[in-house]
């Protein structure tokens, strides 16, 4: 029986990319699954794509923006499966704006998306999760947790503001026997920077090179699963290059800068 057998999983952000690949990789696992995003209409068609019924998945649109009440939400899923078992933190949107463009409500719009929303969807798990003494958190964060780059400066802000908030709560609940993992992809092939947010609050509505050319998206929902299978705390997603440049950062960070100024701004 595979550890993701009849557990009840939430996941944000599952109308495309990322999240979609986990709704189809945890739907042939055997998981029950709540499919969360704006686009309640994107939702059904990719519980379609899946082979899911009624009976193994529940569409709960969201507006991670303005996210009022996420309790309620809770309860919306508990009627319908019992407890939740996971939460997948997916949702979010990327940027691509110089920061001396970028207005403060901009940056304000990333934050609330990208830190705020899941923190507040985390909140109103953990109740049930601490009560069973059982339950698993995945944040999706980003290789730009780790390291800012040009043109993202709000959204690496809210993913590294992803890690402060999530490694201290990974050391609250540890007994509570509670897991928290923080998945750092870095290029994967997504719709993101499509679907990226300009200085003037618009699409960027462009194929970012490194994008198009990133990982397939099945092969990161991959490796998510055994990540989470594993019980990591947190996981690099990437090439080669993307996995030295995290550990450049860390051990030779005037080195990784004097070589990070060279990359484009693509």
């Amino acid at each position: 029986m595979s550890y993701f057998t009849g557990k009840v999983i939430w996941i944000t952000g599952a109308s495309s990319g990322i999240g979609e690949a986990l709704v189809s990789a945890l739907a042939k696992e055997g998981a029950r699954l709540v499919l969360s995003s704006r686009n309640e209409a994107t939702l059904i068609q990719v519980k379609e794509r899946c082979g899911l019924t009624d009976d193994n998945s529940f569409i709960l649109a969201l507006d991670l923006e303005h996210l009022t009440e996420p309790e309620k939400l809770v309860a919306r899923i508990q009627q319908k499966f019992g407890e939740i078992d996971i939460l997948i933190n997916n949702g979010g949107m990327s940027q691509r704006a110089l920061a001396k463009d970028t207005p403060v409500a901009i940056d304000r719009r990333l934050m609330e998306v990208d830190y705020f929303g899941p923190v507040a969807l985390t909140k109103s798990v953990l109740p049930s999760m601490i009560r069973r003494q059982q339950g698993q958190i995945v944040v999706i964060s980003s290789i730009s947790g780790k390291f800012g780059f040009f043109l993202r400066s709000a959204y690496s802000a809210a993913k590294h503001a992803l890690h402060g908030f999530f490694e201290t709560l990974r050391l609250e609940v540890y007994e509570n026997n509670i897991q928290v993992l923080l998945v750092c992809p870095g290029m994967v092939a997504t719709n993101i920077s499509l679907n990226a947010v300009t200085a003037e609050g618009k699409r960027f509505n462009k194929m970012d090179k490194g994008q198009a050319n990133g990982m397939p998206v099945a092969q990161c929902a991959a490796a998510i699963l055994d990540a989470m299978r594993e019980q990591k705390e947190e996981v690099i997603i990437g090439s080669r290059k993307e996995k030295i440049a995290v550990k450049l950062k860390r051990f030779f960070p005037g080195w990784f800068s004097r070589m990070i100024r060279k990359q484009k701004m693509d």
